[in-house]
């Protein structure tokens, strides 16, 4: 039977990114306030869902399929570079590279910021350590194929979007409806600093073990 302990950290990851206001709920309700429309709060989370569902499948996708023609090892080792090399670009460049889509931007460019938010915030690789794992324990003697790997990797998608998608919405709906974007004057936890200290740890964890 496969450990639990996966799907809880793509819950975690799902919640962590769902809280983060750079992922969605700050644009959300502040296209929500332009238009004046709670409706416009909850549809906004539609192409939020598609462009980061989008954006991490591709890399779950390129990681299964590296799974099969690479030893277990070497990929999370690779993976492990990766991630140190993008906390390392997320500390220096990340500040300056900012997605710039305004207010009055349509749905498509909201799924567009979505998925561009995304890659550059390296959501996608922060899953390969995740899947890989959790699709070779499914695997009959720990074999990683496209065909079973599928459906585990889709699955860990979902699970990662389905908490992301809950706290954007209990969020963007709480501070359109009741507290507005003021408090955020009064003090903010900067979550990435945070987030390249997860990069930095995983990466590591990959490297070492």
């Amino acid at each position: 039977m496969t450990s639990i302990s996966p799907w809880l950290v793509l819950t975690g990851l799902g919640a962590f990114h769902g809280v983060n206001p750079a992922m969605g709920w700050l644009f959300a309700v502040a296209l929500g306030l332009h238009r004046g429309s709670r409706r416009i709060v909850v549809q906004s989370l539609i192409p939020i869902a598609i462009g980061h569902a989008v954006s991490i499948g591709l890399v779950a996708v390129v990681a299964v399929l590296l799974g099969l023609i690479v030893d277990q090892h070497v990929l999370e080792t690779g993976a492990g570079i990766v991630l140190l090399g993008w906390a390392a670009y997320q500390a220096l460049y990340g500040h300056r590279h900012r997605v710039r889509i305004g207010m009055t931007t349509g749905m498509v460019g909201l799924g567009l910021w979505s998925f561009l938010m995304a890659t550059a915030h390296g959501a996608g690789l922060m899953l390969v350590p995740v899947v890989i794992p959790l699709c070779l324990s499914a695997m009959p003697g720990q074999q990683l194929t496209a065909a079973g790997s599928l459906p585990i990797a889709l699955a860990a998608i979902a699970t990662h979007m389905a908490a992301m998608l809950a706290v954007i919405l209990v969020i963007a709906v709480s501070v359109y409806s009741w507290f507005g974007l003021s408090f955020l004057r009064r003090g903010w936890i900067n979550f990435d600093y945070i987030w390249i200290a997860a990069l930095t740890v995983t990466g590591l964890i990959l490297i070492v073990r």
